[in-house]
């Protein structure tokens, strides 16, 4: 199912996209208080939820309802930083592939909603995109084995990790700076659940698109670290909590590999999509 958190009126609620509407799981599903508490929810909660996608009639059509971020509030953003093979040729500095992966951690306001303005910062006019797939978690957890990973998986979401590149080098040893600006990247539109993907994750599309013009373009098949891995390595350190987002790399093709970089500018259209999920899409504003 197609999970989303929305608005409309003075009202917030969480629900289902269905091809009838959307299904209002905040009035249906009281027991739930949003996305993340639903996918750390037992069985028949899920079931219920099924029951009500098959039967219950649509309680708003989507275009009347205004998408939030489908988890609005993670505990945890994680990113993976250089996870295709071919990312770290980008880098020309002649290392070897890594041993393990890159992490650094965002905040929730640093991600703009679906169709929510991405916002070019006074501060700099080096805002670029970075197409992924991000994985929220379900099942919680500290310790996962590798084999046992995948089943903490929730669910799936396109992200755009956008970054503003001047300012990831102003410190040695890390890019906090420039991965934090206010709405400088964006995630969404739904979070789709991991039985919609009964072939696993291990050949999923990703792709980003700058006013149509198709920029990157590759497949989870060509990850160093896949999702499994990246389970496992995180949860080594940290409890994993249902609702937590992992963004899991982007393939080459970001703005600054050009030359001359080609930078996100106001009025630019960026679409990140990713198979089995469809298509998140945001347009570039100055900020006011």
């Amino acid at each position: 199912m197609k999970l989303i958190t929305f608005t409309i009126g003075d009202n917030t609620s969480w629900g289902a996209v269905t091809d009838r509407g959307v299904i209002d799981f905040g009035v249906r599903l009281a027991q739930c208080m949003g996305v993340a508490d639903f996918l750390g929810a037992g069985p028949e909660v899920q079931r219920e939820a099924a029951r009500l996608l098959e039967q219950a009639p649509a309680d708003y059509a989507l275009g009347d309802v205004c998408l939030s971020l489908p988890v609005p509030a993670p505990g945890k953003i994680f990113c993976i930083g250089v996870n295709y093979a071919q990312r770290n040729a980008e880098y020309r500095d002649g290392s070897d592939l890594p041993k393990y992966p890159s992490i650094f951690m965002r905040v929730a306001d640093s991600f703009a909603a679906p169709g929510q303005a991405l916002l070019q910062p006074f501060e700099s006019n080096q805002l670029d995109y970075e197409g992924e797939i991000a994985i929220v978690v379900g099942k919680g957890g500290r310790r996962i084995a590798r084999e046992d990973a995948l089943a903490h998986i929730g669910g799936l979401t396109c992200a755009n990790e956008g970054t503003i590149r001047d300012w990831v080098h102003h410190a040695k040893f890390n890019v906090t700076q420039g991965k934090n600006f206010h709405r400088s990247g964006a995630f969404g539109p739904w979070v789709v659940t991991a039985d919609e993907f009964p072939e696993g994750y291990a050949d999923l599309r990703v792709q980003t698109r700058v006013n149509g013009e198709t920029r990157q373009d590759d497949t989870t098949a060509r990850l160093m670290f896949d999702f499994a891995y990246i389970i496992h390595y995180l949860s080594t350190f940290t409890t994993l909590q249902p609702g937590d987002v992992i963004l899991s790399g982007t393939p080459t093709g970001a703005g600054i590999r050009f030359d001359p970089p080609r930078f996100l500018q106001p009025g630019d259209t960026v679409e990140v999509e990713v198979s089995g999920i469809g298509v998140l899409r945001n347009v570039v504003e100055q900020e006011q």
